[in-house]
């Protein structure tokens, strides 16, 4: 039998030849090492590269905690994030996307998770979408305790990516929202948008093909930017202000997050059967951006409330004579609140409108 150790190996195909360059994804983890450092928090120190995240609870401070999973992605808006080369704030929105569900259920986020996956992985632009996930975690109050690059040639076409988050938070046991409290006089307080946030992009993709303006055009609602930096404003994380109003005046009975299917779909999740929420369109501080997309794409106005968010990102409810110091925390907590209708009992419909949206 011939020695075989002294002969050199065949050499043949390499993963990296077949598309998936591993030196490439080692110098990304490098490059996000003080990213991931900096959103650090009680319960979560350790560092990134091993086989999973730890977080402890106690440390944390929490007693009797239920946990809380949310995930979500950023849908079609990381298409635009692509073609205008903009990379390093749909990262803010892929977390926004989680914890806003989490805090809704009266839910503290503890930390968070990623899925990148690309067709051909480039460390600057990886880099720079972890460094928006690192920003919002760091809005959030969340640690970045691990997450997956993924590069699957052929899967997805160049440089085309797309995003998965997932958080976990917490709550003490008794304190979940929405409250069995809720009743028919109970005040809405809408909290407004940044813009569009993160659903609606199919929508907002075919209204600017329809135009013809290309993402690096000046803004036509927005002269200070381009069309695409003002489509790619990221989704307000309202996490820090609405755990202020929860645990300063503990009135809030109910939150909603406007996201897919605006006004009609999510206010009704968290409703009992015997309640509605009744609208005042009128109220409802319509951002230019919806305007211009009502505008230029020919939209109705039941359309506008069921595809985005028009202006308000996140209703709280609360008793009448509560509003106002529920009003005042968020305030204080830099929110612009609008009292946008008040519940009332539910004959049919579980939302409806009175007034006209001011597009």
């Amino acid at each position: 039998m011939s020695d075989q150790s002294s002969k050199p190996l065949q050499s043949g195909m390499t993963y990296a030849q077949a598309g998936v360059d591993i030196d490439a994804g080692n110098a990304m983890v490098d490059r996000i090492k003080p990213l991931v450092r900096a959103t650090r928090r009680p319960g979560a120190d350790s560092e990134i590269g091993g086989f999973g995240g730890l977080f402890d609870l106690k440390a944390a401070g929490f007693k009797d905690p239920i946990l809380v999973a949310a995930n979500d992605g950023v849908g079609t808006k990381v298409k635009i994030a692509i073609d205008s080369g903009v990379h390093d704030t749909v990262g803010i929105d892929l977390v926004a996307m989680c914890v806003n569900d989490l805090v809704v259920q009266g839910a503290e986020p503890l930390f968070f998770l990623d899925y990148y996956a690309t067709g051909k992985l480039k460390p600057e632009t990886g880099a720079a979408i972890v460094k928006g996930i690192a920003d919002g975690c760091i809005q959030a109050g969340c640690a970045l305790i691990g997450g997956e690059t993924a590069e699957m040639p052929g899967l997805y076409s160049g440089g085309d990516y797309d995003l998965a988050g997932f958080s976990v938070g917490a709550a003490e046991r008794g304190e979940l929202l929405p409250k069995a409290t809720l009743q028919a006089g109970d005040v809405l307080l809408g909290l407004a948008s940044s813009g569009v946030h993160s659903n609606g992009f199919s929508l907002v993709r075919r209204v600017v093909e329809k135009t013809g303006l290309g993402w690096n055009a000046p803004c036509p609602f927005d002269s200070a930017t381009t069309l695409g930096k003002a489509l790619l404003t990221p989704t307000r994380i309202y996490v820090k202000p609405l755990l202020a109003a929860i645990r300063q005046t503990g009135a809030i009975k109910a939150l909603a997050h406007i996201t897919g299917g605006g006004f009609p779909d999510n206010i009704p999740r968290v409703l009992p059967d015997t309640l509605a929420a009744d609208i005042d369109l009128d109220a409802i501080p319509v951002l230019p951006v919806f305007s211009w997309l009502a505008q230029e794409g020919g939209i109705a106005p039941l359309e506008m409330l069921r595809t985005f968010n028009c202006g308000i990102g996140m209703i709280a409810i609360v008793a009448e004579q509560d509003a106002e110091k529920v009003e005042a925390v968020l305030r204080a907590q830099g929110e612009a609140v609008h009292r946008i209708g008040v519940l009332t009992a539910r004959n049919s419909e579980a939302v409806t409108y009175r007034g006209t949206l001011p597009l």
